[in-house]
């Protein structure tokens, strides 16, 4: 699952580099407070979601029946990983943050050879990290109930929304001087 998750992320990063020179002419204009609007905004919607995301169900989590893994259900984890990170709308935001923070920090290096030492650092760590909690995870199950996710998830809500809120206030702020 993992696996597909590294591909997708791979497609996304693709995308964010092909359009990353468009989005960076935008924001380096004078005014981009219309782009921190429409950021904000969307950061705002996400982190309301999570916060009213209904109640996940604790039979769900401990109740579950773990099925030995055949090699041909290794294919159907790899398509659901990619599809799971497709579906995850925050991952195309984060790659564009990644590569606005490679190129700031490329210091007048060629942008394509330092991006991708960068970029394979970043993909490299987050897969072996990911690694490591799928090994954690095991231990970790007992733990989970509907009351801790429901917990998490208003965390995570309020802060997309504090985010959102930044971004929105910043953007109102730019455009009205």
């Amino acid at each position: 699952m993992d696996l597909g998750v590294l591909l997708n992320d791979i497609v996304y990063i693709l995308i964010a580099f092909v359009f990353y020179k468009e989005v960076n002419a935008l924001f380096e204009s004078e005014d981009n407070s219309i782009l921190r609007i429409i950021g904000g905004g969307l950061f705002l919607l996400y982190g309301l979601y999570y916060f009213f995301m209904k109640k996940v169900d604790a039979g769900d989590l401990d109740g579950g029946h773990i099925a030995e893994i055949s090699t041909k259900n290794y294919m159907f984890l790899f398509v659901k990983g990619f599809l799971l990170n497709l579906a995850n709308p925050m991952v195309v935001f984060y790659w564009f943050s990644v590569l606005t923070l490679g190129d700031e920090s490329s210091n007048g290096a060629s942008f394509d050879s330092s991006i991708a030492i960068f970029l394979g650092t970043i993909l490299a760590t987050f897969f072996s990290i990911d690694l490591l909690k799928i090994f954690g995870a095991k231990k970790l199950r007992p733990l989970l109930n509907g009351k801790l996710l429901k917990g998490l998830n208003r965390l995570i809500g309020i802060v997309f929304c504090v985010f959102g809120l930044v971004l929105l206030l910043q953007g109102i702020i730019k455009a009205s001087n």
